[in-house]
């Protein structure tokens, strides 16, 4: 009788070094990500946006390290809805232990920063009015109970979109675009609208600002999808190819309507374009051909620029398009995988297109339904609780002399702050913070 050893899992070198570039790229995203929102409000908000990116990579990195990554990776305990608590504080993770050709402590860091910038994007949905002090409560509870499971049901062992459902999703439609989407919304019906919403112009204050932040994003962008390869390999660079292409026809088809409806091209449109583009081919980029991504990426543009404007319709604020751009872009890219997958890239899915049939569109399609309903009803409950307990909503003083003052008794600014009415406060940001007592 012949006895066969197995080779213990080993660190491949190449491998270690693109995911530990990947991982820094993901977390550069969420400054990245703060500078795009800061640029977008108005200028009597812009450190308090800044700060709701920021504190979410602290808080979510405390969370994720205590419970978050083993509730996530570890082995299914609940039918598919939930991993173990094994892992409880990175317990057995030492510097040996191995995920696949990586060190699990990098995969573990690499995942952890796709939990960051998703809390992050929810911020912007209720940017100018949410107080910070509710925020801080907010993230950790959401992460717990919004994020982990659904990046367990999409991405962990045993979970039921992956293992039972059959779903596909590369680099995170689902857990990080759906699930900050419908959770932007749900906050914003839990906050209401701004002060003056759909009377007040709530121009960008700072379009440099905007375009500086969402080319950092573009390029953290590709640490994001060609990192989820978990590899420098082939697919690595197919998912890299196809974010950039999808970007590019994402970024062409907004300016395209725009141009069209409005008859300017503009920076803001060029800005949330590319953006478009890139979160609807997040979850394609390991599943469709190149053809494939400049198509995900034209339809996320073009779709994404009609729905921005569906809050002046329905009466939502949604005050920097997190639903008009990731909600929106998220169902689009997952929903598109069943028409353009391929088997050279999933390695036996394929598409409508492909002849695959409907078999995975409604397989994608049963996820996304699933991931943003959960989304929706627990961050309501969650939202609705800290509002009844803490208060989420700024009151009408802060919201109108600005959270940058009232809240963090600081200024962006030098030349003062903007009053209620847009026009410019002749007092000093010192006199004016003597005369409006910081609050959370």
């Amino acid at each position: 009788m012949t006895t066969v050893t197995l080779a213990a899992p080993r660190v491949d070198t190449g491998d270690t070094a693109w995911l530990l570039a990947a991982t820094a790229l993901v977390l550069l995203m969420t400054p990245g990500l703060a500078l795009f929102y800061g640029g977008m409000v108005r200028t009597k908000s812009v450190l308090n946006m800044l700060m709701m990116s920021f504190v979410s990579i602290a808080l979510v990195t405390v969370v994720w390290l205590a419970a978050g990554y083993s509730l996530v990776f570890g082995e299914d305990t609940a039918g598919g809805l939930i991993g173990s608590l094994d892992h409880l504080g990175m317990a057995g993770l030492g510097p040996d232990s191995v995920q696949g050709t990586v060190p699990t402590l990098l995969f573990a860091t690499f995942q952890l920063t796709f939990a960051v910038i998703t809390a992050a994007l929810v911020s912007g949905a209720i940017a100018d009015r949410a107080k910070f002090g509710a925020w801080l409560v907010f993230v950790p509870v959401w992460t717990l109970l919004v994020y982990v499971p659904v990046a367990h049901w999409t991405w962990g062992p045993g979970g039921w979109i992956l293992d039972r459902l059959g779903a596909l999703d590369f680099a995170g439609g689902l857990p990080v675009e759906i699930t900050s989407g419908a959770s932007g919304l749900a906050l914003c019906l839990v906050l209401g609208p701004r002060l003056g919403f759909k009377k007040d112009a709530m121009r960008p204050h700072n379009l440099p600002m905007v375009m500086l932040g969402a080319g950092l994003l573009w390029f953290g962008w590709f640490g994001f999808n060609a990192g989820s390869a978990l590899g420098a390999n082939g697919l690595a660079a197919a998912a890299f190819l196809n974010t950039l292409a999808a970007g590019c026809t994402g970024l062409l088809g907004w300016l395209f309507v725009e141009q069209k409806r409005d008859g300017h091209a503009t920076t803001l449109g060029a800005a949330s374009g590319a953006v478009a583009g890139l979160v609807a081919i997040t979850p394609s980029c390991g599943s469709v051909s190149l053809l494939g991504a400049l198509v995900v990426g034209l339809a996320a543009g073009v779709v994404c620029s009609y729905a921005v404007g569906w809050k002046f319709r329905l009466n939502y604020d949604d005050s920097l398009d997190v639903v008009g751009v990731h909600l929106v872009g998220g169902v689009i890219g997952t929903l598109l995988i069943g028409v353009f997958a391929v088997e050279s890239m999933t390695g036996g899915a394929e598409g409508l297109l492909y002849g695959g049939g409907l078999g995975q569109l409604g397989r994608q399609l049963v996820a996304v339904v699933a991931v943003g309903a959960y989304a929706f009803l627990v961050t309501y409950g969650i939202g609705k609780l800290i509002d009844r307990t803490l208060g989420f909503r700024a009151s009408e003083e802060q919201e109108h002399t600005g959270l940058d003052l009232t809240v963090h008794a600081e200024t962006a600014y030098d030349h003062g702050v903007p009053g209620g009415h847009g026009g410019p406060v002749t007092a000093s940001p010192v006199s004016l913070a003597q005369k409006v007592k910081p609050q959370a």
